[in-house]
Order: C-alpha cells, then sequence, then structure tokens
C-alpha cells in the first residue's frame, strides 16, 4: 500500500517515527513534509500535498499530522475527494474507512503519543470500506454535498 504522510512542525517528530514504523512494515511512503521541526509551517500546504496525493492516485491513503490535528482535517476535508477524519483512537480509525470510506487520517502529536498513534494507523490501514448498501447510500450523499447538491 502506498501511503503519502504531511505533517507541519508539530507534528514532524512523530511524522518520521510513524514513517519509520511503516517502512519497517513494507509500505510505500510519500513524505511530504515538513522536514525540520525548529521552522514554523503552516499546515494547510502539507495536507494539500497529502490530499492531492491521494486524489490524484499517487497514494492509496493519507495521513496527516499537526498539533491537535483539527487544522489539518479542516484543511484536508477542503479538497474534493477526501475524506479526512481527525482520529485518537482505533475505533474511530477503522470505523470511518469500514462505514465513511475515510482516506485521509489526521492525528494531533500534542493529543497522542507514539505507540497509541502507531495502532491507529495500522487499523486505518488494514480497513476496508464495507460496500454495503447502506454506507454506499450514505457516502453518496456525502459526495452530493461536495457537488453541492
Amino acid at each position: 500500500m502506498r501511503v503519502s504522510i504531511g505533517s507541519d512542525h508539530a507534528g514532524y517528530n512523530l511524522k518520521k517515527k510513524i514513517i519509520n514504523f511503516l517502512t519497517e512494515k513494507g509500505y510505500e511512503i510519500t513524505d511530504e513534509g515538513t522536514d525540520s521541526p525548529d521552522k514554523s509551517v503552516d499546515y494547510p500546504d502539507f495536507a494539500k500535498k497529502v490530499s492531492f496525493d491521494v486524489v490524484n492516485k499517487k497514494a492509496d491513503r493519507g495521513i496527516i499530522i499537526c498539533a491537535s490535528g483539527v487544522g489539518a482535517s479542516v484543511a484536508a476535508n477542503k479538497v474534493k475527494g477526501i475524506r479526512a477524519g481527525l482520529c485518537h483512537d482505533t475505533y474511530s480509525a477503522h470505523q470511518g474507512v469500514e462505514h465513511d470510506d475515510m482516506n485521509v487520517l489526521c492525528m494531533g502529536s500534542k493529543i497522542i503519543g507514539e505507540e497509541l498513534a502507531k495502532e491507529i494507523v495500522i487499523s486505518f490501514l488494514n480497513a476496508r470500506f464495507l460496500n454495503e448498501e447502506r454506507y454506499i447510500r450514505r457516502l453518496k450523499k456525502v459526495i452530493g454535498l461536495e457537488e453541492g447538491k
């Protein structure tokens, strides 16, 4: 699976740990930056890069990390075709994929620690959309909202 991951300066350290963890597990990783925790940068820039990788099919899933995860989620969800979820627990991470076809995971580096983040990421990446009628019906309604319907 191809995973695009990005962060602002606040999420940099957790991002690097997640990249190392996923690389060891055999995932193909695209690191969309930032490259340092020492220079303040803007989370929407990295949410955009990761989201565009997903919608342009350069990645199967995306992960964005900022201080709380909120800003990353708000920014990513502005990109047509992205269904980003802010998850700080494993249930939400897999349920968001299974029921809502979530394709971008957002996390807050100041909210959760490394080990929980790893568990959340694996729950997200291992989950599959359930493709049942009720979930398809709801997903079509979400996509309709994107299209102004």
